[in-house]
């Protein structure tokens, strides 16, 4: 792209919602410079939107020393569910071992705030109404508060949900399945709300889901085959009243509302996550029905599988090639998720049809096993990206064991808060300052004791813990052994995901300012 009195930075984020937002703080933690872009006038418009977070979020928030920050929003239930069937989270091996209900647009502030603090705040009433690209750049028209401009960077991020104009521009399909129920939603105070924390209750009328949020204030859901208003018309307090009143036998005391819309079951998945320099990651790449609280928590793993990688290709210490495996792990693992709720859309149908098969199902979720599996896919922790190698944890997120360094008692997920690949070794006797002295710039090598000799897996099992490992940022293990280390095998890890070693790098470093 030509230089001149543009705009320019490395990283151009559209939309700042959850999943632009973490993009940024983890490319700023990577040292680069982004700018975000949103169309929205400021940040408190559209209600408390999304609801939940999942234990592994959770997670991935505490690798960056941020859970406290999250978990004081929302209290959190030992509970989840499989298209309303509940689900006990309690056994989950993970200091989080809970869904938390959290809306959305109070995740927005903490990460707005985060963002904010690591120098990336938000260009708002900012459209982006043009987008091209070539072999050197992205170059972006924008309609704002300073007219039409020309911004230029070296990638660009499409962050701008289910609508993408991102994912318009450079032209990627977005097949899936059609609507066939629409769902109400809105934030209304009810004076006769129901008891329980999380009320779900599926009628021959349809389905409704009441979840309490804030001291008199609760999310109701409705869903129905039928709308009569137009699929581009207004949600009304009346509208919703009735749908509740049809599907419950009661409104609850509706009696105001502070935000209403409406969503359907449509599931798409975007054909490609990366077209040249521009990537797409959240609702730009995936929609689906909202079953068992899984978009958010969708987004914001796109966004730390994709921040450090680009930030350390703009380091000019990894080659573009990694950025190829973004989607090569993002959308496999994306697409099993929207089977997961594909399933579920199904027995969330109104109407008698799925009954049987619901009875069925809340009755196998009566068995440990299927407890364990049901909960681990949906809480996140099992996901596994595909790897080499037969170790158990090669792929899986590292268990946040306890552990003893020569000067203090640590968690490992505390090894990461500086957003850098650790090298672990508990053995005592690996020649990491020799396996690794090519890396030592960018890796953080730790010596420890192990609390323990075992670690569980989320799906149940118990495996030996590793004699050394080495752990992507994202908290993703790329390399485990356990016996006499395989250093030829980490070398071969650590150029694959931390780019050649220091004396094999090109010459030519294209620095963190490219453009």
């Amino acid at each position: 792209m030509p230089t001149d009195n543009r705009t320019h930075a490395p990283v151009i984020i559209v939309g700042a919602g959850p999943t632009g937002l973490t993009l940024a703080t983890e490319l700023r933690r990577g040292g680069a410079e982004v700018l975000l872009l949103d169309r929205r006038t400021d940040r408190g418009v559209e209600g408390s939107r999304a609801a939940g977070m999942q234990p592994r979020t959770v997670e991935m928030f505490d690798l960056r020393g941020l859970a406290d920050r999250f978990l004081a929003l929302g209290p959190p239930l030992n509970i989840g569910n499989f298209a309303g069937i509940i689900l006990d989270y309690s056994q989950l091996p993970s200091r989080f071992p809970h869904a938390y209900n959290i809306m959305q647009a109070d995740t927005e502030q903490v990460l707005e705030s985060v963002a904010a603090e690591l120098g990336a705040p938000v260009r708002w009433s900012t459209e982006v109404t043009g987008l091209r690209q070539d072999a050197e750049g992205v170059e972006v028209t924008v309609e704002g508060p300073h007219g039409v401009e020309t911004l230029c960077g070296s990638y660009l991020v499409g962050c701008d949900g289910g609508r993408s104009i991102v994912r318009k521009s450079i032209g990627v399909g977005f097949p899936g399945t059609d609507p066939t129920m629409v769902c109400l939603i809105g934030d209304v105070e009810l004076d006769e709300p129901p008891q329980r924390p999380m009320f779900l209750e599926r009628r021959e009328a349809g389905l409704i889901t009441v979840i309490g949020f804030r001291p008199g204030w609760y999310r109701v859901v409705t869903s129905e085959r039928e709308r009569t208003a137009g699929a581009g018309d207004p949600v009304t307090l009346e509208e919703l009243r009735a749908a509740t009143h049809r599907i419950a036998g009661t409104d609850f005391g509706m009696r105001s509302a502070s935000w209403l819309s409406h969503f359907t079951d449509s599931i798409r998945q975007a054909d490609r996550y990366r077209v040249g320099r521009v990537f797409l990651a959240g609702d730009a790449a995936h929609i689906h029905l909202p079953a068992g609280g899984q978009g958010m928590n969708m987004g914001i793993q796109d966004a730390f599988n994709l921040g450090w990688k680009l930030a350390a290709v703009l380091r000019g210490e990894a080659p573009d090639a990694l950025l190829d495996t973004y989607h090569d792990e993002r959308h496999a693992a994306d697409a099993d998720t929207l089977k997961i709720i594909r399933a579920q859309s199904i027995l969330c149908e109104p109407g008698p049809r799925p009954a049987d098969l619901l009875e069925l199902l809340a009755r196998l979720v009566g068995f440990d096993d299927v407890n364990r599996y049901l909960t681990a896919v949906l809480s996140g922790l099992d996901l596994r990206y595909p790897t080499t190698g037969e170790h158990p944890l090669l792929g899986r997120r590292v268990p946040d064991a306890d552990l003893n360094t020569s000067t203090d008692a640590k968690r490992i997920y505390e090894l990461l808060h500086a957003g850098r690949p650790v090298l672990l070794d508990f053995s005592g006797t690996m020649n990491t300052p020799d396996a690794a002295a090519g890396w030592a710039d960018r890796i953080d090598i730790v010596r420890a004791d192990r609390s323990s000799d075992i670690w569980a897996l989320p799906a149940g099992a118990d495996i030996p813990a590793p004699t050394a490992l080495l752990i992507r940022p994202d908290g993703y293990v790329a390399w485990a052994s356990d016996s006499t280390p395989d250093l030829t095998g980490l070398q071969q890890a650590l150029t694959t995901w931390c780019g050649p070693a220091l004396n094999d790098r090109p010459l030519q470093n294209p620095g963190i300012g490219a453009t």
